[in-house]
Parts: structure tokens; C-alpha cells; sequence
């Protein structure tokens, strides 16, 4: 599976725009994703292990927060994830 990168976050992964991972499961394939790059949990995860409320992790185009299983909807070699984190500020 191809995981996306952002911009913000690719100094965690080489500057790489994309990587990809195996993983049955969205869960399982973040997990491949921080394991191969340690540096990027801290960024991804709260210190409970739960996805950082900021971060938005799509499935191709489904937002996995509106998934019934959510992380542990089922993925195919095929699928896509993308990890887009919130953007706050401006006035």
C-alpha cells in the first residue's frame, strides 16, 4: 500500500513524498509506517497510542473517521493512504 507523505512530515521519512507499506488493515499499515520510521509516531500518535486529533489519514478518498471499523477497515495492496494534518491559524 502507498502511504502519502505531507510536506511537513517528510523529514521524518527522508523527504520522501510516499512510501510504501503491507498492511491488512489501515491500522496495521500505519503501524509498518511508524516502525520503518520511529520518528514519525511522536508526530502521528498521542502518547496513548490513539491517532493525534489533528491528523487526517484518508483511505483513497474516505476519511477513515467515518469508516464503521475505522483503523481497522480492511485494505487492499491497491489502496492508498493519505495523511493530511490539520492546518490552524490566520486571522
Amino acid at each position: 500500500m502507498k502511504i502519502h507523505i505531507p510536506t511537513p512530515l517528510r523529514s521524518y521519512t527522508g523527504g520522501q513524498p510516499s512510501v510504501s507499506v503491507p498492511g491488512a488493515t489501515v491500522g496495521d499499515a500505519l503501524q509498518q509506517l511508524t516502525g520503518a520510521y520511529p520518528e514519525l509516531r511522536q508526530q502521528l500518535y498521542t502518547g496513548e497510542g490513539k491517532l493525534r486529533s489533528f491528523v487526517n489519514i484518508y483511505l483513497n478518498d474516505d476519511d477513515i473517521r467515518y469508516l464503521p471499523a475505522k483503523e481497522a477497515t480492511a485494505t487492499a495492496d491497491s489502496d492508498e493512504l493519505t495523511i493530511i494534518p490539520s492546518i490552524a491559524g490566520g486571522c
